[in-house]
């Protein structure tokens, strides 16, 4: 039998068991809840505290992570998961209460409890499903594409790859809802985290813990300004990122808030923290430094080549499984979560407030599908797809914060205020990052301080405007944190 014929079935085996656990687990669940909405995309509220580490791990772990920051072959990338840990906790501690006692199906559904609006909710709402459409669902595609290519060698051009994971996400998210991405997600993910650790065991071996030859830049941690991540970022806009993502973030916090309560849920998020803190770092480093040690600098290409030369044929086609898995798993989430905010916070607020959940979902996973696909050539010629990724997303994330932030600690702010403050601040980080801007990067500051000047300024923005214009005067109130 042919090695390749080996790693296919045992691809397929594994896929086959890790669906035919879900279905089981989930078989009957749509019975569970009487409310549609709750049932599709927060599983009826039913998620134990093992299904949301599980999910919120695995929908943040994927490709994107692993082929992406590896693709960087230096250990600075790590500190994006160990400030990440940071921004679980402060998910756990702050925003879940707030949502639990707000009772909230999405993260915006808060805004318009606290503005008292429900346009400021759709529109930020809208902004978060941009962000899943335009960046992370095809980012998250074409990153399962490139690692799937280089794993096995297909000679298939990569749209091919990724057309064939997009049709199956998309049909695994309209008939599956959140309970089956979040019990999927548990299941995969455990088998991935055990062969990710694997892998990086057999990397150190195949060098035999011998990083000699590696220049020091690609093993500190202390990166200087040239470096993706100059240390004095950590001081500014790296702890708002972390916020923002783990704490506003609809794809995330959604596995959260689907649990039967806030204790549940929070012991989820700090198991989540955990495997962040103890495993995720070296996972997302460590191949890829090895790698520029055995094959050069090879960017993005790195952790795909040194999984096939390392893994033997029968464990390859394992660790196939648990990528395509992955894979399937991210990009079902952002198309379950952005479905959601469209369904919940457009759809049945301007258009009919009863709709089939099932049926119109299905038709907007759809037309992410199509936009994703369309995007992957475009995310193809990235030079650092992780890079790409973050910078693109400051686009909406600090004014997207702001706006949280005003709306949590104060009253009197009037929701146009928020909004022209969202507005504003996407223009001017445009401005201030992008090569074709005539004040791109100020004072050659990096991406991540550009994003901590435009919240302040966001900020400032629409406490300004809410006097100015709208004759009101902010007071703090710290209501949402009382009796928790």
């Amino acid at each position: 039998m042919s090695a390749n014929l080996i790693q296919i079935l045992v691809f397929i085996g594994v896929t086959a068991a890790i669906g035919l656990v879900t279905y089981l687990h989930c078989r009957g669940s749509g019975h569970r809840s009487a409310n549609q909405t709750k049932e599709y995309f927060l599983a009826g509220g039913g998620l134990a505290w093992y299904f949301v580490a599980g999910s919120i791990t695995l929908t943040n772990l994927s490709t994107d992570q692993l082929v992406g920051m590896n693709g960087n072959q230096m250990a600075l990338l790590a500190l994006w998961e160990l400030s990440a840990v940071v921004g679980l906790f402060i998910l756990a501690k702050v925003f879940l209460p707030v949502y639990y006692r707000y009772d909230c199906t999405t993260t915006t559904e808060l805004l318009e409890k606290r503005y008292n609006n429900k346009h400021i909710r759709a529109v930020i709402s809208m902004l978060f499903f941009l962000g899943s459409a335009l960046i992370f669902c095809p980012a998250v595609i074409y990153t399962g594409s490139l690692f799937m290519q280089n794993m096995f060698g297909v000679e298939a051009p990569i749209i091919y790859i990724s057309v064939a994971f997009a049709v199956v996400g998309a049909m695994y998210a309209i008939f599956g809802g959140l309970r089956a991405v979040a019990v999927s997600d548990t299941y995969s993910g455990v088998i991935l985290l055990i062969m990710a650790v694997l892998v990086v065991i057999l990397a150190l071996y195949a060098i035999d813990f011998n990083f000699e030859g590696i220049p020091k830049e690609r093993l500190t941690l202390i990166g200087d300004n040239d470096s993706p991540i100059p240390w004095h970022t950590l001081l500014t806009g790296m702890i708002f990122i972390q916020m923002f993502y783990w704490g506003t973030n609809q794809v995330i916090t959604q596995r959260a808030m689907a649990a039967p309560n806030i204790k549940e849920a929070q012991k989820g998020v700090f198991a989540a923290a955990g495997i962040r803190l103890l495993i995720v770092p070296a996972i997302i480093v460590i191949p890829g430094i090895v790698s520029y040690k055995l094959y050069g600098d090879i960017g993005d290409s790195a952790y795909g080549t040194i999984v096939a030369d390392l893994l033997p044929t029968w464990l390859s086609g394992v660790f196939a499984a648990a990528m395509a898995a992955a894979v399937l798993t991210t990009f079902n989430s952002n198309l379950n979560s952005a479905t959601a905010l469209y369904v919940c916070d457009v759809h049945q607020a301007y258009v009919n407030k009863e709709p089939n959940v099932p049926k119109l979902s299905g038709y907007v996973t759809i037309l992410i599908t199509l936009v994703s696909l369309a995007l992957v050539l475009v995310y193809q010629n990235a030079e650092s797809i992780i890079n790409l990724i973050q910078q693109l997303y400051g686009l909406l994330s600090m004014p997207i914060l702001s706006v949280f932030i005003l709306g949590l600690l104060f009253k009197n702010v009037h929701p146009n205020a928020g909004l022209f403050a969202v507005i504003f601040g996407v223009i001017l980080y445009a401005l201030l990052s992008f090569e074709f801007s005539p004040i791109h990067a100020p004072f050659g500051l990096h991406f991540i301080h550009l994003m901590f000047i435009t919240l302040i300024t966001c900020i400032v923005s629409a406490l300004t405007i809410n006097w100015l214009v709208y004759k009101e005067s902010p007071q703090i109130d710290l209501t949402p944190f009382r009796d928790q």
